[in-house]
């Protein structure tokens, strides 16, 4: 399998979150912001943003001086034999969060030895999850899910998950001609979500962003019943705005 080389927005966010976190791991008794942005590099107001981030996430933490200190999320993270289960926990509260401020189901999904696989799922009574009346792995072509996936892809890649998974369709707005959904994959801007109207199942609408973490294939995504369409695109942007802290949680 191979990757289109473009690298997205929450990929570099990520790569400026580690550099502080490396910077305030060195200094075990606090340090200031203007020694972290004087170390890293980052200008003052992209390292404000950043640590208001690091500290809601509780990687970091402010003391009484104004310094900064590693946070109690960084230090269970680190902590051996439970660091999985341990990252497991800290993503599925990071999506109960963005679940809360988005109010959508949120999904985090991977594309894993050729096939689909959605990792975890925040969902509740008042925002349910999406009904998989058709198996996400059969069904890339029209969810926003595998499409957001297949765009990480070369063509080479496409084609032989197309190959074993056949376009087929699923409701009348579904694209079924490879060479459609292929122009389609092709002019999705990086930082745009990517949409699905009801291309998956009718009554459902979602929404899906890229996470890049290292040479894996990933997307954060999200789902709302017909009836809150009109919040669809104000709840992608929201989305691909906190994609950063989840792709941490998978860079540590």
């Amino acid at each position: 399998m191979a990757l289109k080389p473009e690298p997205k927005a929450p990929f570099h966010s990520v790569q400026y979150a580690l550099r502080v976190l490396e910077t305030v791991s060195r200094h075990g008794s606090g340090v200031t912001d203007v020694q972290i942005a004087r170390e890293t590099g980052l200008p003052t107001a992209h390292l404000t943003s950043l640590l208001l981030m690091l500290r809601r996430e509780g990687y970091v933490e402010q003391v009484a001086d104004g310094a900064y200190v590693v946070g109690d999320s960084l230090v269970l993270l680190g902590s051996g034999s439970t660091r999985r289960e341990a990252l497991q926990v800290k993503l599925q509260q990071t999506l109960d969060q963005l679940r809360d401020t988005v109010g959508a189901a949120i999904y985090i999904s991977r594309y894993i030895d050729g096939e689909i696989k959605v990792m975890q799922v925040a969902d509740g009574p008042r925002t349910p999850k999406v009904n998989e009346w058709v198996d996400f792995r059969s069904a890339a072509h029209a969810s926003a899910i595998g499409k957001c996936l297949l765009t990480q892809l070369d063509q080479n890649g496409r084609r032989d998950h197309l190959s074993r998974h056949k376009t087929a369709r699923l409701t009348s707005k579904t694209i079924t001609s490879e060479r459609v959904l292929f122009s389609t994959l092709d002019s999705q801007p990086a930082t745009v979500p990517v949409l699905d109207l009801q291309e998956y199942a009718v009554g459902t609408v979602c929404a899906a962003v890229p996470l890049t973490a290292g040479s894996s294939v990933g997307c954060l995504a999200l789902s709302l019943p017909l009836e809150h369409a009109h919040r669809l695109r104000s709840a992608a942007d929201t989305l691909n705005r906190r994609a950063a802290p989840v792709v941490l949680s998978l860079a540590l």
